[in-house]
């Protein structure tokens, strides 16, 4: 039986190509030919004036919340359910996260918990749009205005989401975007910060390069400490051609999606899927099954029937709060975190995944939990 992969990503001859060119000829004063590329291209993809390729999603974070001079003293809010690269960003500069409760249909922020989370030591709020699900972004970002707080958004799973016709990871102060070889747009492993503020661009990209200032004139001459996050020019290559085909890339996600809303149809009663408000695009980047509280459901059970069926599953994130490490300390209740990662369970979405493959998980699910 032929093993279902929770996710893999889509490569064909056109990455090869590129691939291999860069290896062959992008060397010299070709070396950021693509780098330079890919930044451009996704830049108009999101309708941004500028992007900063890089090595990963945290490093874009850690690059941008120095950017913008977060430290020690100051308090980042972020939903409890993250991924921890959301969370040590912030604990490196640091900072405090301050973790407070989300939303039970689209899993992202809850406002309310927000508004009522800041303090005067509050310098930015994270906006995760989980599993590609969106955060109420009107909502956030009338709280940043109202205080004076940034809104950052952590699009690592959204690429082909919006929200009122804007591109996730386009509305905030800035935004990041992870292409590790499990997301929608892979370079193997990646990501790109993103922003329309002309300073912290700027001042990002000084810190990009070791600290070195745009323009300085004197060789190897930093002017501060920075990072190194660049994504090389082979990496780069993928992603132009993985971008070439994001219109592909992103409607076979919502491809899937539809065929598991149909697949798991008789279990509607029982199960939420990922949510898709009106005025909003879920690009459904892992589809996701919640089981309603006091469901006769047990996720250690599924996930086994799945490895015995040969179908990959994964695990819902768990609460920041509960992982028990220093800097994430839960600060403020959050039920909603609490009461839904042992309920939840992520569906295999993988480009080329068909209606046979579909259906073979949804039988794994009909079979345990159907009436």
């Amino acid at each position: 039986m032929s093993r279902i992969h929770y996710t893999k990503p889509s490569i064909t001859d056109r990455e090869v190509r590129y691939a291999a060119d860069a290896a062959a000829n992008g060397w010299g004063e070709q070396c950021y030919a693509y780098i330079d590329r890919f930044e451009r291209s996704f830049a108009a993809y999101l309708d941004v004036p500028y992007s900063i390729a890089t090595s990963s999603c945290t490093g874009a974070m850690h690059m941008g919340l120095a950017a913008l001079g977060i430290g020690a003293g100051d308090e980042v809010i972020l939903a409890d359910i993250n991924w921890i690269a959301t969370a040590s960003p912030i604990v490196h500069l640091g900072a405090t996260p301050v973790l407070v409760d989300i939303l039970p249909d689209t899993w992202c922020l809850d406002p309310k918990h927000v508004e009522a989370a800041i303090t005067p030591r509050t310098k930015a709020i994270v906006a995760t749009h989980l599993y590609g699900s969106v955060c109420d972004m009107d909502a956030l970002l009338a709280i940043g205005e109202r205080h004076g707080i940034a809104v950052i958004e952590d699009a690592a799973e959204a690429l082909g989401s919006a929200y009122a016709d804007k591109r996730a990871g386009s509305m905030g102060r800035f935004g990041v975007f992870s292409f590790h070889g499990t997301k929608t747009l892979t370079t193997g492993e990646g990501g790109m910060f993103v922003t329309s503020d002309r300073a912290l661009y700027e001042r990002a990209l000084t810190l990009s390069n070791h600290g070195r200032a745009k323009g300085e004139t004197r060789q190897f001459w930093p002017s501060e400490i920075g990072f190194k996050y660049k994504m090389s020019n082979i990496q780069a290559a993928i992603g132009c051609a993985q971008l070439e085909r994001i219109d592909d890339l992103t409607g076979q996600k919502r491809r899937i999606f539809e065929m598991y809303r149909t697949a798991l149809a008789p279990l509607s009663k029982h199960i939420m899927l990922n949510a898709e408000h009106p005025g909003t695009v879920n690009g459904y980047w892992m589809p996701t099954a919640v089981f309603n509280d006091g469901a006769r459901f047990n996720r250690d059970v599924l996930l086994q029937a799945f490895k015995d069926g040969s179908i990959d599953g994964r695990v819902f994130f768990w609460p920041l709060s509960m992982l028990g490490l220093d800097g994430l300390k839960a600060s403020h209740d959050t039920p909603v975190a609490h009461s839904l990662y042992l309920r939840a369970v992520n569906l295999p979405s993988y480009h080329d995944m068909g209606r046979a493959e579909v259906e073979r998980v949804a039988a794994v699910m009909l079979r345990l939990y159907g009436e």
